[in-house]
């Protein structure tokens, strides 16, 4: 019997400005009910200029995001080399299935504690970064990859599409710290009935 590698931080990135890809760094401190400190997606309220547009008085659900960097082993496979920082994300682990986890999973990353809000909904501009991109990180419920984007979070299919999104998940931060690579992780789940993750 193997043991299973311990959940860990593999890269942490942050970038000032709203772009797609994000700068990988030493480390991000986090700030509890506002996000990373010298992020684009920082604050209280939302700060995703699609949502601002919608409404720009949202809670912000989406402070940080966490891709799994297991995913970067399908994209080669597929013929896609990426990068920590390249999807966006602000913490790249391994070790730990972020999609199972429920809504409102608390991962404790050395100091800094964050809630899970929901699965990040892949757009169209994963195309623009890499052509074919979206096939990765989206895909029907019996294993087919999608060419196209999944419905918009703003659309009442976007739920109950039949889609599995694998773009990693968004969270608030619960307790402020400092989050480097290499840190373990660990997690608590929520008490009562689990609720599975939706797109944010």
């Amino acid at each position: 019997m193997t043991d299973l590698p311990t959940p860990r931080v593999v890269a942490v990135s942050r970038d000032q400005t709203h772009r797609f890809s994000k700068v990988p760094v030493d480390q991000i401190q986090l700030i509890a009910g506002l996000g990373i400190v010298g992020d684009a997606h920082a604050g209280t309220l939302v700060q995703h200029r699609s949502r601002v547009r919608r409404d720009p008085n949202q809670p912000n659900l989406r402070q940080v995001h966490l891709l799994h960097a297991e995913l970067f082993d399908e994209a080669r496979a597929m013929g896609y080399v990426l990068s920590p920082g390249d999807l966006g994300e602000n913490i790249l682990t391994a070790g730990i299935d972020l999609l199972g986890l429920p809504t409102g999973t608390l991962l404790h990353l050395g100091d800094a504690v964050v809630r899970l809000t929901g699965l990040r909904n892949p757009c169209a501009q994963i195309n623009d970064f890499r052509p074919g991109l979206i096939k990765v990180v989206l895909t029907t419920q019996d294993g087919t990859p999608r060419e196209e984007p999944a419905p918009s979070t703003a659309s009442p299919e976007a739920a109950s599409a039949r889609v599995v999104r694998k773009a990693g998940v968004m969270a608030v931060v619960e307790h402020s710290g400092e989050v480097r690579p290499g840190q373990p992780i660990s997690v608590r789940l929520p008490d009562g009935q689990h609720r599975p993750l939706q797109p944010v």
